[in-house]
Order: structure tokens, then sequence, then C-alpha cells
């Protein structure tokens, strides 16, 4: 039986891609590159130095400096265009009632997603807030994973990931835990059937179950 329940942020609880998006175009008129929305969905979940060095093989510096700008717009008000998936709230109501213990690990700088969770009155449901650091020093999945573990003291045996993104998945299998694979994000059945996901999420209210009956 799951005890500790790691939720994505990005993608899993709420839906923030025009936030995202915007800012990556934002960052990406600064090189001259004008790129159409629905070509940005990618960089929704990933390290976004990864992202900007993947997609558009910026080297590291270049994808560092694009970080800088996409986090002015980002803070600027990109921040909360963004709004809770339907059925969250009672999800993680559900799990806290159930006696789970929640906590967020995302690849979204820790100070932004404190913001967000703050912002639409999700904070109080979650032990803890794992996330990167603005200083690039922990940035990819496994190391938000493990750090977040590490602080809960939390057994990974007894814990799964709730995520919508390869790099969810994989990042649980590094550490020993499962995934539960959410399909109402932005990563797609195969990509998550791929990466080796536990089980799969039609809506919050199959997580709920999920964990519950494994």
């Amino acid at each position: 039986m799951y005890q500790t329940i790691l939720f994505d942020l990005d993608g899993t609880l709420t839906d923030s891609a025009p936030g995202v998006i915007h800012s990556v175009q934002y960052a990406l008129n600064k090189y001259g590159i004008t790129e159409a929305y629905e070509n940005l969905q990618c960089f929704i979940g990933p390290p976004l130095i990864q992202s900007f060095q993947k997609v558009y093989g910026f080297g590291h510096e270049q994808a560092e400096e694009a970080v800088v700008y996409y986090r002015e717009y980002y803070s600027a008000g990109g921040i909360f265009e963004n709004e809770v998936y339907p059925g969250i709230k009672e999800l993680l109501q559900d799990l806290k009632r159930a006696g789970k213990t929640l906590a967020v690990a995302t690849s979204k700088p820790e100070f932004f997603a404190k913001q967000v969770l703050d912002h639409f009155g999700l904070t109080g449901y979650f032990d803890f807030i794992g996330g990167a650091l603005m200083d690039e020093t922990r940035t990819t999945k496994v190391e938000v994973l493990a750090y977040t573990l590490s602080e809960m003291k939390a057994d990974p045996t007894a814990s799964v990931m709730v995520g919508d993104r390869e790099h969810d998945v994989l990042a649980a299998k590094d550490l020993g835990l499962d995934c539960i694979g959410v399909l109402y994000g932005y990563g797609s059945r195969e990509e998550l059937e791929v990466a080796g996901a536990t089980a799969f999420a039609d809506t919050p209210a199959d997580v709920f179950r999920i964990v519950t009956t494994a």
C-alpha cells in the first residue's frame, strides 16, 4: 500500500500551458525566433535548460540566458496564466482523509512552485514541496525527487510518483518508485508506456482509486 504520494505540478495538478508557453515565446523572441504556440507543448514539464538545448540546439550558456529571459515574463504574470485541473482539490482532500502523506516534486523552481500552490489554495494539502533551485544546482527530476524523498525520510517502496511526462516516470524508476502516468496532462500514453509507468489515470479520481487499491 502506498503511503507517500508525490505529485508533479505542471500537467498533473495544474494546467500551466499558457504561462509556460508565453514565457518560452518571450525568451525565443530575444533571439529573433518566432514560434507557434502549439509547437511549444514540449517545454511543459522538463527542465527548461534541457528543453532549450534539445529543441533549439542552444549551448549551455545560451540556454541559461534563455531561462533568465523566460523568468522575466513568467515572474511578471505568466506564473498565474494557469488553472487547477477539475477534480484535483477533491483528490487531495480524499487522499488526506485516507491518511496519505502528500508532497510535490517538480522541476519548476521551488520558489515559483510555492507561489502557484499558495495562489490556488493547495499548499495546505502537502507535507512538503520540493522543486528545482534558481541557481540551476538542482534541476533534473531525479535530483528533485531524491531531495524530496530525503527531506521527507520516505520509504521508496511505500511511495509513488504521479506525473504526466516521461521524465517523471524515469526519475521514479531510478529511485525505486512506482509511477502513475496521468493522461489528462501533456504527455501521451505512448510516451508514458515506453518510459515504464506502473499504471495510468485518465482522471484525478483514477489516481485515488489506484493509490488506495495498490
